[in-house]
């Protein structure tokens, strides 16, 4: 497997490269969200961020922003994050990302109410960004939220985007698809229909009521079976550590128990 870390957009980004370097990760995953990792303020960083991941050995791989509005039932609401989503997947292609992680449309407020208008708006959403995609040539990968956020939830909601849109890809987020008392059948069932379309994974664990971002281990998700699950696609690229807990050791310790399950060296590195 290839590992991984995400930066804290709170924090600024060079400093986020360099202490996710100091850990040993063989790249970052770049959450492109105000106000330290905005696409303008990464643009006008390029040189510096390529000159950081060198320095660690490190690739990139772009998380488009996450807390935008883009199925929101206000037209100047959805052109004003479009326009965000967009703009960041350009900068993510002049950064050079290797693959870019999608949140599919939150759908909230008063777009509860109105589920099927929500939804549309959400596929035209996911439509400019893969025209966009295509266009630049970058692949996406869109990520399974849960049901209370999205509507691309279930295997059956991604079925019919990759029949939608062939080159989309998946990231299969591992606690995102443990939450709401679907367990692992759920992560099983993302893992056997669409082996071939998962070419990234986020990890992380919790006790499947909230998206708690644990580390490995210290939640319920079987991690043994999951890593067996993948063996049998086969899978073996990259997975990010989601895991926000305020001691980043725990991103170290994570990442020893997969390498360990997956055969791999393990590389032990602690903060300094």
């Amino acid at each position: 497997m290839i590992y991984g870390a995400m930066n804290f957009p709170i924090r600024p980004v060079l400093d986020e490269i360099h202490a996710i370097g100091t850990l040993g990760f063989d790249y970052v995953e770049l959450a492109m969200d105000a106000p330290e990792a905005h696409y303008i303020s990464l643009r006008n960083q390029r040189d510096a961020i390529h000159n950081a991941l060198a320095q660690y050995g490190m690739s990139l791989i772009c998380h488009l922003p996450t807390f935008i509005h883009t199925a929101d039932l206000t037209e100047s609401i959805r052109a004003a994050s479009r326009h965000e989503l967009l703009n960041s997947l350009t900068v993510a292609a002049e950064l050079g990302a290797r693959k870019v992680v999608l949140h599919p449309s939150f759908i909230g407020g008063m777009g509860r109410n109105a589920l099927e208008l929500s939804k549309h708006y959400a596929i035209e959403c996911l439509d400019a960004v893969a025209h966009q995609a295509d266009k630049i040539g970058v692949r996406v990968c869109l990520e399974n939220l849960f049901a209370r956020l999205t509507p691309f939830t279930t295997p059956e909601d991604f079925a019919i985007v990759f029949e939608k849109w062939p080159p989309m890809a998946m990231t299969l987020d591992i606690g995102h698809a443990f939450i709401d008392g679907h367990g692992m059948d759920r992560i099983l069932a993302f893992i056997r229909q669409f082996g071939e379309r998962i070419q990234h994974v986020h990890i992380s664990d919790n006790f499947g009521q909230r998206d708690e971002h644990l580390a490995v281990g210290d939640g319920a998700i079987d991690f043994v079976m999951l890593i067996e699950a993948l063996r049998q696609i086969p899978y073996d690229d990259t997975m990010t550590l989601e895991i926000f807990t305020p001691d980043r050791n725990d991103l170290v310790r994570s990442r020893n128990i997969l390498q360990e399950m997956c055969g791999h060296p393990i590389l032990k590195h602690e903060i300094i």
